[in-house]
């Protein structure tokens, strides 16, 4: 069994660093839903008719479902064991990290050494998806700038030019320091993905093949791309523990009608009718986006990759809030100038944002790449550490764990690690 004095004294938890936001940082339940449907909206739902289209149509249907159903509960199992943790160590809240070592450290003997080693795991994991997910931001974005100026001019910089100006735009944005300040751009934000998808349902609605003449079923050896894709839209795990810390009444984020159950169903019906349709609409032709699909020589349709471009700028500092709330409180502690603190945090968000630039200059196949990330890291958070933590964490508690539980978090282990050591051939990896 644990010790709660000996676990303090030894300061495995770092209660400073994962304290709710003071009170004038908080955000509400509303804002609270809007980073939440931000974080979980980007990239991944434009190319989830080709993750349909890599399964076959019901086939596609049922697994997005059912993948989202997953990490939805896996979220919920790392609130559930988060709060077991708080009440077992006295501490206000736990991030990810300090979930992951603090059931080691009051969990079996056996394994109390290795605690510290998992939190360096966990954070490692977090730094590789959401820095990852950042560069990836900044190619979209790019990319996107592009093919809009194509449109209307002869003269086309090279792709890395619009890279640098992304970067650069980005800087003063990401300067802002807390989820309550950002709350107005995620609304926003949300409000134009909600249009571009509206623009783009209207226009893939028109003309959709004959549902008996697509596959239910594609191909076994195609099922990991499908899941790799499904898997890595729906990582938004990373973003449940600090949404919840901020909110002011953090009581509303779980439960069966909190603030996650509602935007994660609203994420997860959205992603099915977006790969479905879509699929639908383009078949066999359907692109790795969505957007790729619809015509160029519109501006209604031309406005919809200026609408996801500003969309996913604003995710980029969505996304930075954990690698910051990673790093800053450990550099903090070593700085001991008044100034070097007052500026420390700014030139650690400048320093993230220009070193995501220079991968996403710099790497040449910065998608194989991320897709990688992906595989490796996407899996584990979402599936297999959620599993082991809560397997860990109720394996001390009175009673221990039901053999229903144990079946259940072996179930996710297995299919998480599937999911990653299926989608590796696909990366080049043998």
């Amino acid at each position: 069994m644990y010790n709660t004095e000996d676990l303090m004294a030894d300061n495995y938890i770092d209660t400073d660093a994962c304290d709710n936001e003071m009170s004038d940082n908080t955000t509400s339940n509303l804002q609270c839903l809007m980073h939440l449907l931000k974080g979980n909206i980007g990239t991944g739902i434009l190319a989830m008719p080709v993750a349909i289209y890599n399964a076959g149509l019901w086939t596609g249907f049922a697994g997005i479902l059912l993948i989202g159903a997953m990490a939805v509960h896996c979220m919920h199992m790392l609130i559930r064991c988060s709060h077991i943790l708080c009440r077992r160590t006295g501490s206000k809240s736990l991030s990810y990290a300090d979930a992951m070592e603090t059931c080691l450290k009051t969990g079996p003997q056996r394994l109390k050494k290795f605690a510290r080693a998992s939190r360096h795991l966990v954070n490692g994991l977090l730094l590789f998806t959401q820095l990852g997910f950042c560069s990836v931001y900044i190619v979209f974005i790019a990319e996107n700038l592009q093919q809009i100026v194509q449109t209307m001019t002869s003269h086309d910089p090279n792709l890395r030019v619009y890279e640098v100006v992304v970067m650069v735009l980005l800087i003063p944005y990401t300067l802002l320091r807390n989820l309550r300040v950002l709350a107005p751009f995620s609304s926003f934000a949300n409000l134009l993905t909600l249009t571009g998808l509206i623009i783009i349902f209207q226009y893939i609605v028109r003309g959709l093949e004959d549902s008996e003449k697509l596959p239910a079923f594609s191909d076994l050896s195609r099922l990991p791309l499908f899941f790799g894709t499904a898997i890595f839209a729906f990582e938004g795990i990373s973003l449940v523990l600090p949404l919840e810390h901020s909110m002011r009444n953090p009581q509303d984020f779980g439960g069966w009608t909190g603030v996650l159950n509602l935007g994660m169903v609203f994420v997860t019906c959205l992603y099915t009718a977006v790969g479905f349709y879509g699929y639908l609409r383009f078949t066999d032709s359907v692109k790795g986006s969505i957007t790729l699909n619809i015509p160029t020589d519109d501006w209604l349709y031309l406005s919809v990759k200026l609408m996801f471009a500003i969309s996913i700028y604003v995710s980029y500092g969505i996304q930075l809030y954990v690698p910051i709330r990673i790093i800053w409180p450990s550099l903090e502690e070593k700085l001991h100038r008044d100034w070097q603190k007052k500026h420390g945090e700014s030139l650690l968000r400048v320093s993230f944002v220009i070193l995501t630039a220079v991968f996403a200059v710099l790497i040449p196949h910065l998608d194989l790449l991320i897709s990688l990330i992906g595989a490796l890291a996407s899996s584990s958070l979402a599936a297999i550490l959620p599993a082991f933590i809560e397997f860990i964490t109720l394996s001390v508690e009175k009673g221990g764990v039901s053999p229903v539980v144990i079946a259940k978090d072996v179930f996710l282990f297995l299919v998480g690690l599937l999911g990653c050591v299926t989608d590796l051939p696909y990366m080049g990896i043998e």
